[in-house]
C-alpha cells in the first residue's frame, strides 16, 4: 500500500483524494464535520469499508466542534444521508451512536477518536484474512490450470484504495502475489465513474500483471474460457445472498453462470445486512447524469471533462445493481468461505 486513504493528523484527519486518480497523486485535509460528508458525497472516499470509517471520523470532527446530544444526533444525521446503498456506513454511525451516546459530553471526543481507530485497525485486520481465505480459492483455480498464470476477473475498486488495508476483492490477488502464485486480472473500466482505473492503477503500483478492459468485453473473454473466476466486492448484502455492488457487477454474474466460471464476493461481515431479506429491499443511489453525460481524462497534463450528451438527454444513472444470491458461488469474509445461504453463520462469525 504505497499511499494511506485515510490517517488521523492532529486535531483532524486527511484522505487520498480519489476523484484525482488515476491521474495525480492528491490529498485532502478533513477538520469539520461537513468536511467528512463532503468526501464521501463527492465520492473522494469510495469503498464501502472506507465510507465507513471516514463516516467514523466525521463524527469524531463533529464532537470536537460541540459534543453535546443534538450535536451528536445532527452529525449522525448528516452522516447518514451522504450515500444510501453501502451499508457499511449505516454499520459505522450505529457503531459510533452506541459508543457515544451513553457518555457525558466531556468523555466523546476521545472515546469518539477511540473507536475511529478501533475502526481502522478492524479493517486492516479483515482485510487480511479475507485475503488468507480468498487465496485458497485462487490456488484452486491454479491446480486446474497448471503452469498457466490464473486468470481472474473483477469490477469496481475493491483492493486497498476502497480500504484502510489490502482491499475485499483484491486482498486475495494481493495474497497470491506475495505467495509466488502467477495471476493475470482482467480490470473492467466501470462506467461512469471509472473506478476500475483506480483498480488499474493500484495494481499498477504493487506490480500486478493486469489488463483494463471496456466493461462490455467481460462476457466474450468468459465466454472464451479467459476467465477462471471473478472476484468482486460489495456495498451491501442482504439476508438472503443478494449483494449489491456497483452497476455491471450483475452482467458479469450472468455470464459467468453461463459459462460456468465460479462468480465470488469478498466482503466483510459489516457489509451483510441481516436486516435487509432480499435484494429487492436494497436502495439504489441514483447520480446525477452528468456523470454519464460526460467522459472524465486527462486534457494537456490537467484532468478534465469532455462532453458526450447534451445537458438535454435524459439520463438514468444508477451507481449500483444487485447479483441474485443464485448468481454467487460463495461469500468470503474475515471468518471463511460462506455458501449464500447460510449468511447468518458468517455475521456470527461462524463460517468456514
Amino acid at each position: 500500500m504505497p499511499h494511506k486513504t485515510l490517517y488521523r493528523d492532529r486535531d483532524g484527519a486527511v484522505i487520498l483524494d480519489q476523484t484525482q486518480l488515476p491521474y495525480r497523486v492528491a490529498h485532502r485535509r478533513l477538520e469539520r464535520l461537513e468536511d467528512a460528508a463532503d468526501a464521501i458525497r463527492r465520492m473522494q472516499v469510495r469503498g464501502a469499508p472506507l465510507i465507513g470509517a471516514t463516516a467514523a471520523c466525521g463524527v469524531a470532527l463533529a464532537m470536537q466542534a460541540d459534543a453535546g446530544d443534538a450535536a451528536l444526533a445532527q452529525a449522525l444525521a448528516v452522516l447518514g444521508e451522504t450515500r444510501p446503498t453501502a451499508v457499511n456506513l449505516h454499520w459505522a454511525l450505529a457503531r459510533m451512536r452506541a459508543a457515544l451516546a451513553a457518555l457525558p459530553a466531556a468523555d466523546r471526543v476521545g472515546r469518539a477518536w477511540s473507536e475511529f481507530d478501533a475502526i481502522c485497525a478492524e479493517d486492516i485486520a479483515t482485510n487480511a484474512a479475507i485475503g488468507r481465505h480468498g487465496l485458497e480459492l485462487i490456488g484452486r483455480a491454479a491446480a486446474r490450470r497448471g503452469d498457466r498464470p490464473v486468470r481472474v476477473m473483477t469490477h469496481c475498486n475493491a483492493g486497498w484504495l476502497a480500504t484502510l488495508g489490502h482491499g475485499t476483492a483484491l486482498a486475495p490477488i494481493y495474497a497470491a502475489r506475495r505467495a509466488g502464485m502467477p495471476l493475470e486480472v482482467w480490470v473492467s473500466e466501470t462506467r461512469p465513474r471509472n473506478q476500475g482505473l483506480l483498480t488499474s492503477w493500484e495494481l499498477r503500483e504493487d506490480g500486478v500483471a493486469h489488463r483494463l478492459i471496456a466493461d462490455n468485453a467481460a462476457g466474450l473473454l468468459l465466454a472464451r474460457g479467459e476467465v477462471d473466476l471473478v472476484i468482486t466486492g460489495a456495498d451491501r448484502v442482504a439476508a438472503n445472498g443478494d449483494t449489491a455492488n456497483k452497476v455491471g457487477t450483475y452482467l458479469k454474474a450472468l455470464a459467468a453462470r453461463d459459462n460456468g466460471v465460479p462468480f465470488y464476493v469478498a466482503a466483510p461481515r459489516s457489509t451483510i445486512d441481516l436486516a435487509c431479506p432480499s435484494g429487492a429491499d436494497i436502495p439504489i443511489e441514483e447520480r446525477d447524469g452528468d456523470e454519464v453525460r460526460h467522459l472524465h481524462g486527462m486534457r494537456g497534463g490537467v484532468p478534465d471533462a469532455i462532453a458526450i450528451a447534451s445537458p438535454e438527454v435524459a439520463v438514468a444513472n444508477p451507481a449500483f445493481d444487485v447479483t441474485p444470491a443464485r448468481l454467487i458461488s460463495a461469500i468470503v469474509t474475515e471468518t471463511g468461505i460462506t455458501p449464500p445461504d447460510r449468511l447468518a453463520e458468517a455475521a456470527e462469525g461462524k463460517a468456514r
